[in-house]
């Protein structure tokens, strides 16, 4: 069972966390915690429930050496309050809405923005929407996201108590699912399975 567990939330789940998700599985892997940290992503709205990522975000992710195209959107559930450690969001609006949602007694201390953990001394708030701009939107999103997870990492094995490498897990080295030849991404890797939740309600 995981030692840690990271829900990544935007507003529907096809641009900002599935892209944040795909980016912290790489750095999770490439620090050898495969199995400690669990990691997920989910919108506050459910107008693209059970659609693949943006078209766009799911191209910044192949120039990158990612592939999007196992993910689909779902909404936040009650669940999910329990289940996970942080529940980080991209935004003001999708925190409010998030904690409107949130099921009486949920322990809201777990909601922390995604922007809380990028390394730069003068932060931006805010992940900022891609959805309504063009290509260079999302690569300004992907490098921001990137920036963001090396961070959560260090926070995450901080948390569980996970052993420190001898150096930085860093952003380099082979993408996990990726060829290091010329050929380009691999076909696509199924998102991990999340072991049973107790009383867990379908998502």
């Amino acid at each position: 069972m995981a030692a840690f567990r990271v829900l990544f939330v935007c507003w529907g789940n096809i641009c900002r966390s599935p892209t944040a998700e795909a980016i912290l599985r790489r750095q999770v892997g490439n620090a050898g915690l495969d199995g400690e940290i669990e990691i997920d992503s989910a919108g506050v709205s459910n107008e693209h429930a059970g659609d693949p990522p943006d078209r766009r975000a799911q191209a910044e992710a192949v120039r990158r050496g990612l592939d999007l195209r196992s993910l689909r959107a779902r909404q936040v559930q009650p669940d999910d309050w329990r289940w996970f450690d942080l529940l980080l969001v991209t935004d003001d609006s999708v925190e409010r809405r998030l904690l409107r949602q949130a099921p009486r007694r949920a322990p809201r201390e777990k909601v922390r923005r995604i922007t809380d953990f990028v390394s730069t001394p003068d932060p931006p708030s805010e992940v900022p929407d891609p959805y309504y701009g063009g290509a260079d939107g999302f690569r300004v999103v992907y490098d921001l996201l990137e920036d963001a997870c090396a961070g959560i990492l260090a926070h995450a094995r901080d948390q569980a108590g996970l052993p420190c490498p001898p150096s930085s897990p860093g952003l380099q080295g082979a993408p996990i699912g990726v060829p290091s030849g010329p050929s380009g991404p691999a076909p696509e890797a199924p998102r991990a399975g999340k072991p049973e939740r107790p009383d867990a309600s379908t998502s």
